[in-house]
């Protein structure tokens, strides 16, 4: 495997049609770059001209050491990490690309491979020792790696052999591919299912809106944020550079509920990937005339997605807040699928130090 790091209009080139994340787009991930202190690589596996693997990440320098993440923290990105597309089904030849493209990537980003002799010390044997990830030297090096991947890379253990940290966090899928909206209705619980019939008689609309309406949403959380005594790290700038960017191929939609007056009540910004459609902002509790709104906002999308998507391939709806205690009850009445993926770290307590300073703890 040949891995080079890529332009952008190259990664564009390169990108699969599925199986990847809304901020692996090239204009979401040209509005993130704009916006971060964090220096954005780009890279790719090759076998001859054909990609077989991606990998964007943020390399950050600080005084107590340099940060390789992906995504880069605070920029409000659920999921980023690698993509994986092995031109064989073979399961031994899609594990040799993850283990190979795994090795090289940290190579190219500055850490230590040398997984063979550290086995060999250890008396442990493996088959694929010399394509997988070796420790990361945090004592003596203060690298700090840390990667939310992707939902659709299930094999993060090139990562754990390397001895990092991989755990699983958990998002919800609402599958909603060759369903009529009935049908999807029905398949909610039956105090959702009251919830949205209440808020469809009130004087109520739900309208999907430009910018002015992200704009909306945007404020209304900041206010949530701030009544929790939550941070908010979210520039206005960005969301606006990024709302409109993927606006413009319909990839950003801002679906506002206003009363008989036109004010605002709530609102949620759903982005789209050529796979999901993503619950991304908004959605403060709102309470109009004795009747929840938000699950008819939710609603509104999803039929949206159902009956005329704004990207075609679209067919399923990421609820997000599965890892949330307090969010999950709500979330679970819509009956969709719990579906891990893998957040990879490095450990020990020089990194805690170090996931401070970056900002990647509270």
């Amino acid at each position: 495997m040949r891995v080079e790091q890529l332009e952008l209009s190259e990664w564009e080139s390169a990108l699969p049609s599925d199986g990847f994340e809304v901020f692996h787009l090239p204009e979401a991930l040209e509005v993130v770059d704009r916006h971060t202190d964090a220096e954005m690589k780009l890279f790719g596996g090759f076998k001859g001209q054909q990609p077989i693997a991606l990998l964007p990440v943020f390399v950050q320098q600080k005084s107590v050491g340099t940060a390789v993440t992906s995504p880069p923290p605070s920029m409000g990105i659920p999921r980023m990490g690698p993509i994986l597309m092995p031109t064989s089904p073979k399961r031994r030849k899609q594990e040799k690309v993850n283990n190979e493209f795994t090795e090289k990537v940290l190579q190219q980003v500055g850490t230590d491979l040398d997984l063979d002799g550290r086995l060999a010390e250890a008396g442990v044997e493996s088959p694929t020792a010399e394509r997988v990830l070796d420790t990361l030297d945090v004592d003596s090096r203060l690298t700090l790696f840390r990667m939310e991947c992707n939902a659709a890379y299930g094999d993060p253990r090139p990562y754990a052999w390397g001895n990092l940290q991989v755990e699983p966090n958990f998002t919800y899928f609402l599958d909603l591919e060759d369903r009529e909206t009935e049908e999807v209705r029905k398949s909610f619980s039956k105090s959702l299912r009251r919830e949205i019939g209440d808020a469809e008689d009130l004087d109520v609309t739900v309208e999907c809106e430009g910018v002015s309406g992200a704009r909306d949403i945007y404020r209304a959380t900041e206010e949530r944020f701030a009544e929790q005594d939550e941070p908010f790290g979210l520039s206005w700038a960005y969301v606006r550079d990024l709302f409109e960017a993927l606006a413009e191929d319909d990839r950003a939609r801002a679906y506002v509920a206003r009363d008989a007056d036109g004010e605002y009540l709530s609102g949620i910004t759903a982005l789209y990937s050529n796979d999901h459609a993503y619950f991304w902002q908004g959605g403060a509790k709102c309470i109009y005339e004795g009747t929840a709104v938000n699950s008819l906002i939710h609603w509104r999308l999803i039929e949206d997605v159902v009956e005329d998507p704004p990207v075609e391939s679209v067919t399923q709806y990421d609820l997000m807040g599965a890892n949330t205690e307090r969010l999950c009850r709500y979330k679970a009445k819509f009956g969709a699928d719990l579906e891990p993926y893998y957040v990879v770290e490095s450990s020990g307590a020089a990194m805690n130090v170090a996931k401070r300073a970056y900002k990647l703890v509270q």
